[in-house]
């Protein structure tokens, strides 16, 4: 019930405009990029054109940000209160397994997770059926984060989001209809693929490790991965256990090795008109501009201790790779009470991008911790997975409205 609250309220109140990524590769930016910049936590890594507490939007904005409030306004109101993610069902097959049956077996290979269809009351857990929705919900633009076939919140958001992005009514539940919808909208494209390593992917370069302590990190040429499958994760938008589950037998350390890995998008919506972050549902929402909703992707947003900002801002540019520079004014990290330079990396503390916002020290960036992504707290910025993240980055162009929702 939580869940699908949080996901009808994040739904309910937003308007935004965001993108999602294929790999951590950088790519071409479409704003301002500013490179060798170093970032602190909150973050001012870019000369912002703005240096008040809001930033000033035209009637037409403000016309625009209200429309797409109504039209979240409109989803939390259509929320199935007495929805749940599904009852198990009363038999279990491979591809139709019951949460409540521990000795149904299910199956985890190529054909059982392209062929996997639903049915009626899907039950809680990690099937076949949710990791085929997780892919086509990936290549939909509703971002269920981590691709893991689990059901659960950032599950539901997406849901969620796909409906209201396909004229379908938002309960969060997933109904034939919107299965019918996602296999139109995926088409012959199959959610999953066999992929072969490459010497690219075993060369790196890797960390032995990532120190917990920001001072050692500090001494570090980068914070790279730390080993292939997190890589791989990453670049395929998924769990980095899931990817070990579905490849039992796979070493990860031969070239040529086949592993069965998520067959995502490398595009997204080209028109990003206005963002919203929901910090209640954890939810970041992207309209274009027709106000229609184009995009969603769940969100770190914040914490008690250090609150994002409320109120609108601008995207002001991007950084791709920052550095990050902490300082203990703004939280003190273990024993240290010095300022510090970290390079950068995907395991850096905003991961490896950075999109700074007109509000001084305040931005959207990455994370080290995908599989975390609006289940944990930040600090005070717009936390999303590296992936989702760099997408944005590629395509949301400076001047973009953010608008921050309790």
């Amino acid at each position: 019930m939580f869940v699908r609250t949080m996901l009808a309220l994040s739904l309910s109140c937003i308007f935004a405009g965001t993108a999602i990524a294929a790999s951590t590769a950088e790519q071409p930016l479409t704003p301002k990029k500013v490179t060798n910049v170093a970032v602190q936590d909150p973050i001012d890594p870019l000369a912002t054109e703005a240096s008040s507490a809001t930033s000033q939007i035209s009637a037409q904005e403000q016309e625009d940000l209200n429309q797409a409030s109504q039209t979240l306004d409109s989803l939390q109101q259509s929320e199935d209160v007495k929805a749940d993610i599904g009852a198990a069902p009363a038999t279990a097959t491979a591809t139709t397994p019951t949460s409540t049956s521990p000795a149904a077996k299910v199956a985890w290979g190529l054909n059982d997770l392209n062929n996997a269809q639903w049915y009626d009351n899907i039950g809680k857990g990690q099937f076949p059926v949710y990791a085929r929705a997780h892919v086509m919900l990936n290549n939909a633009h509703a971002s269920p984060g981590a691709i893991d076939g689990t059901s659960g919140k950032n599950t539901l958001k997406a849901i969620a989001s796909f409906q209201q992005m396909n004229s379908l009514k938002p309960t969060g539940t997933l109904t034939k209809e919107t299965w019918d919808a996602l296999i139109a909208k995926q088409g012959s494209k199959p959610a999953f693929i066999e992929y072969t390593l490459t010497d690219a992917d075993l060369k790196g370069p890797y960390a032995a490790s990532i120190p917990h302590d920001y001072a050692l990190q500090a001494k570090m040429k980068g914070l790279y991965y730390t080993r292939v499958t997190e890589m791989l994760g990453e670049k395929f938008h998924m769990d980095e256990d899931f990817l070990k589950k579905l490849n039992p037998k796979a070493t990860f350390k031969k070239a040529g090795e086949k592993i069965l890995v998520a067959n995502i998008r490398n595009e997204v919506p080209e028109d990003i008109h206005l963002i919203v972050a929901h910090k209640g549902a954890k939810q970041l929402y992207l309209f274009n501009s027709r106000n229609q909703m184009i995009g969603s992707f769940p969100a770190t947003i914040g914490s008690s201790d250090t609150p994002s900002p409320t109120g609108t801002y601008k995207v002001t540019g991007v950084a791709p790779n920052p550095w990050y520079s902490y300082s203990p004014s703004n939280f003190v990290q273990g024993n240290n009470k010095k300022p510090l330079s970290l390079p950068p990396g995907p395991n850096g503390p905003v991961g490896n991008i950075w999109i700074g916002l007109s509000k001084k020290s305040f931005g959207i960036h990455g994370t080290p911790n995908p599989s975390a992504i609006s289940k944990t707290a930040s600090h005070g910025c717009i936390r999303l997975t590296n992936w989702d993240a760099n997408d944005l980055g590629k395509k949301v162009k400076s001047g973009v409205t953010v608008k921050f929702l309790e």
